[in-house]
């Protein structure tokens, strides 16, 4: 018998719109239903991806120029989905990840200004051909997810970027789920948290309900 490949799922949005929250429990909600997990972030995932993690988040690095951050991104990526994303995807579990290229094009393109075809390129180069099953995307009004990011601590490299650079992010991340929609699920992010992962739960229903 062929093993069913599993499902691949990423979740996306800006700054506080809440996606720690939304892990936590879609984890739950994937354990109940018996679905065996992989859970993992970009950049990061992997010994390499949290070492990139490590420079690209640093504030000390404000000095990355767009270009080697959008290198950076892709080179943690690549690692991830060949260490891990595939090889469980062979085995049959699910993958459940918090970003993925959605976020290139939306905080490298959008937000840096890189173009969107350099992008592409380097998504067919480094991913395999690898694309979601699902995107969810938190969306959130940008002052709203900044003074809800306020209260988590020092802010990182990025997160010290202008109002401006996320509304940027913002707007590509709507423009590409609005060219997506049978991949993208937006979600209201500034519905209470459990209404947020009911919305979830609808949009990972029909892919629990196919064979596996």
């Amino acid at each position: 018998m062929t093993l069913a490949r599993g499902k691949f799922i990423t979740l996306e949005g800006g700054e506080g719109a809440g996606k720690s929250t939304l892990l936590a429990g879609l984890r739950e909600h994937f354990a109940a239903a018996g679905v065996d997990l992989l859970l993992t972030r970009e950049p990061g995932g992997t010994p390499l991806g949290e070492a990139v993690r490590g420079i690209v988040l640093d504030p000390a690095h404000r000095g990355l120029c767009a270009e080697s951050e959008l290198l950076l991104m892709f080179a943690s990526r690549a690692q991830l989905v060949r260490e891990a994303i595939l090889p469980a995807l062979a085995a049959g579990r699910w993958v459940l990840c918090d970003r993925y290229v959605d976020a290139s094009y939306a905080y490298q393109g959008g937000g840096r200004g890189q173009p969107a075809e350099r992008i592409a390129a380097l998504e067919q180069w480094a991913c395999a051909g690898l694309r979601p099953d699902l995107t969810l995307l938190l969306d959130l009004p940008v002052a709203t997810g900044r003074a809800r990011a306020a209260g988590r601590g020092e802010a990182d490299r990025i997160e010290t970027e202008a109002d401006a650079f996320f509304e940027r992010v913002r707007a590509a991340y709507r423009a590409r789920a609005a060219a997506e929609p049978g991949r993208f699920r937006v979600l209201d992010a500034g519905l209470p948290p459990a209404a947020v992962l009911q919305a979830a739960r609808d949009a990972v229903a029909p892919l629990l309900e196919t064979p596996r």
